[in-house]
């Protein structure tokens, strides 16, 4: 498999923090090397001030486990590392264990275009804790980043009112490796393509795009510059219109359809990238259908997001397309999605699971012990609630559900709903299970699972919370797992 999201054909080993190697270091040193252990990803805030967000990464996620190995050239770096004494900061030993690691865990996650809440884990990885460890950078990148991307994306076509929206941030993205992954993300949370052509290339996402104000520059004037794109593109000639006057790049590209039609090709349209992009749209098409090209499309573009994309529809702006590049491909006003990467249970001697809880003044800071399963209740295929709960306690219905961060918040979760799993296998002991769903299968479930959501769960301002919560049993168990752990502390610190 093609490593896509990494420079060359390298291993992503070194893709990780510092800390996960040293640690995992530790591990081996105790010996605890092979103890499992169960880790979850989840995020704490909705991004964007929103409702839900869209899950994305997986499939980063499986090539990365898949082509991970440390190389001679990344054990020799290792090697290389001073600690504050100056001496190797890993032991030789440990480096000869690294050259034959293969991870051994087993993952579960949450499908690609599923609509997701906070405290819910996204991830799930079971196995060896020096494993489990290792790949928790790289985990929170591709998943935190491509979540926040495709949950961006579906805002902003959210906004765009079934109207197609194109991703054009890659001169804007975060590095070349971001651009690839924002335009995946982009395409999975609804929009209809990218001006990124390695994207295109290498996800199968259609590739559109018009042409620059430099190229109108290069002529003498705007009108011949037009008839030469004609004759360069004559299949895709979508005129950019305002490098000197809208309404007058408007009228030279009608003129200029005159040598389209000559080649025998059309007036795809015209792009608008800056002013009053309301006014200058409904005067650009008054001014296109008097001239009979009442089919010819008006893009729009320039520092868009849902926010802006939303009052121009209030206005009755005349666009019929949209492309969206910076405030898409960074995440605009929340360039991060808060994830976080929790160790919640170890395995005793007995075999069973013992939970593991840090604890913190912030309730939300405090994770939900256990190896954790997400059921999702339907009612009249309209989603209606999901339950985190052990899998090693269960969950019935009906049950109660609590909110994460409120106790005095419950909900009860009926008998006659409808349910299903979230969590699938993706990676058993160290092996990619099948194929995962195409780029194509993800982007419908999203479209899929945004339909199933109550309306007042995607409106932009103040929208309403979707019930995301801890079956009751579970919930009891974390509240005395906090009482026992405070008690400790003040017993060891004489409070």
């Amino acid at each position: 498999m093609s490593n896509r999201f990494v420079s060359g054909n390298r291993s992503p080993a070194l893709l990780t923090d510092l800390y996960e190697l040293t640690m995992a270091q530790g591990y081996w040193g105790e010996g605890m090397a092979d103890r499992e252990a169960a880790f979850h990803l989840v995020f704490r805030k909705n991004p964007f001030d929103g409702g839900y967000a869209v899950a994305c990464g997986l499939a980063q996620v499986v090539e990365y486990l898949t082509a991970l190995r440390f190389e001679d050239d990344d054990l020799s770096y290792l090697a290389g590392l001073k600690g504050n004494d100056g001496n190797p900061l890993f032991r030789e030993a440990f480096l000869d264990e690294l050259s034959r690691f293969r991870p051994r865990c087993t993952v579960h996650a949450v499908p690609e275009g599923t609509v997701v809440f906070p405290h819910e884990p996204l991830v799930r990885v079971t196995g060896p804790v020096l494993d489990s460890q290792i790949i928790e950078s790289a985990l929170l990148n591709a998943v935190g980043f491509q979540t926040l991307i495709a949950t961006k994306a579906a805002r902003v076509c959210q906004a765009a009112r079934g109207q197609p929206v194109m991703e054009f941030g890659l001169r804007r993205a975060q590095g070349p490796g971001g651009a690839l992954a924002a335009s995946r993300a982009a395409y999975v949370g609804g929009c209809a393509g990218t001006s990124n052509v390695l994207a295109g290339k290498e996800f199968g996402i259609p590739v559109k795009g018009t042409h620059a104000h430099s190229w109108v520059l290069a002529f003498d004037d705007e009108r011949a510059a037009f008839e030469a794109y004609a004759r360069a593109v004559p299949n895709n000639c979508i005129f950019l219109v305002d490098t000197y006057d809208s309404l007058q790049g408007t009228r030279n590209a009608i003129e200029a359809a005159g040598e389209l039609d000559r080649l025998g090709g059309k007036l795809a349209g015209i792009r608008l990238d800056s002013g009053d992009l309301a006014y200058l749209s409904t005067e650009a098409r008054r001014l296109l259908n008097e001239a009979s090209y009442e089919q010819s499309l008006i893009v729009g573009s320039g520092d868009l997001d849902e926010h802006v994309i939303e009052t121009l529809h209030n206005q009755n702006a005349a666009i019929g397309a949209w492309g969206v590049g910076t405030n898409l491909v960074t995440g605009g006003d929340d360039p991060a999605l808060s994830v976080v990467y929790k160790l919640t249970a170890l395995r005793a001697e007995d075999g069973r699971w013992k939970p593991r809880l840090k604890l913190s003044e912030q309730i939300d800071k405090i994770n939900i012990p256990g190896v954790l399963q997400v059921r999702r209740f339907r009612e009249d295929d309209r989603f209606v609630a999901d339950a985190i709960f052990d899998e090693q306690i269960g969950v019935e219905t009906p049950c109660q559900i609590m909110d994460p961060v409120d106790p005095t918040r419950h909900k009860t979760v009926e008998a006659t709903w409808s349910s299903e799993d979230l969590l699938e296998p993706v990676y058993v002991a160290g092996q990619p299970v099948g194929e995962l769903p195409g780029i194509e299968a993800s982007r419908d479930r999203c479209r899929a699972q945004l339909a199933r959501l109550h309306p007042g769960i995607k409106r932009f301002m103040n929208p309403h919370e979707y019930p995301a919560g801890i079956e009751r049993q579970l919930h009891e168990l974390r509240d005395a797992l906090i009482v026992r752990m405070r008690q400790q502390l003040n017993q060891e610190t004489g409070a």
